[in-house]
């Protein structure tokens, strides 16, 4: 599987973990599907080294806020995290 899979199918169980979200606000579900939105753009291109740093700085700070209420939800946002920076990204 190439890393530009693992990225999409990252992407798939990211937005199904957001979708079936529970006890969380609308706004930090908003911020969510807004990350994956970027990840999935950047899929599409490959943009300035400062756009790229700046996207893993989120993944990390979202990491950060869910790792104690939504571990499967941290664990795919590390995933996608690696991948990214497997990926040169």
């Amino acid at each position: 599987m190439t890393e530009r899979e693992k990225l999409r199918e990252g992407l798939e169980a990211l937005r199904s973990e957001i979708k079936n979200l529970q006890g969380t606000d609308a706004a930090s579900k908003q911020r969510l599907e807004d990350l994956a939105e970027r990840v999935e753009k950047q899929l599409a291109k490959t943009g300035e080294k400062n756009e790229h740093h700046n996207l893993i700085q989120e993944l990390e700070e979202e990491i950060m806020r869910f790792e104690v209420a939504h571990p499967r939800l941290t664990a795919i946002i590390n995933d996608l995290m690696v991948t990214l920076s497997n990926m040169g990204i």
